[in-house]
């Protein structure tokens, strides 16, 4: 256990200082960088929802499509918006259903090609 204590951090396929460098992705275009962020900023302000529900809605979406950074974001932002962790692990049960749900759905694909191909 005292090993452990003293390991050197892993290295992960993710690199966790990505995440606050994400505005150097527009490097490459900028105009289509500061269209897209343009867009991003706005879909997140108040409207309809509220910057706390998009929050967890972000949350749980970051989850369904397994993306770490977006995890660490709306973590983040799910608590400095007021939500606790109880409701942040009820948005990811929300994802995780659908997901399994849209997962066996597809089953019915294979029900009839067994069905066919059994014929």
């Amino acid at each position: 256990m005292a090993s452990m204590l003293h390991a050197p951090a892993m290295k992960t396929y993710y690199n966790p200082d990505h995440l606050p460098q994400f505005g150097a992705i527009g490097e490459g275009n900028p105009d289509l960088a500061n269209k897209f962020f343009a867009y991003y900023g706005a879909v997140f302000e108040d409207g309809a929802l509220s910057k706390r529900e998009k929050a967890l809605i972000a949350l749980a979406v970051a989850h369904a499509v397994q993306c770490p950074y977006c995890i660490d974001a709306y973590s983040k932002e799910s608590l400095q918006h007021g939500s606790d962790l109880e409701q942040m692990t009820e948005a990811v049960h929300v994802a995780t259903a659908i997901r399994g749900g849209a997962s066996l759905i597809h089953g019915l694909q294979m029900l009839d090609h067994a069905r066919q191909l059994s014929m």
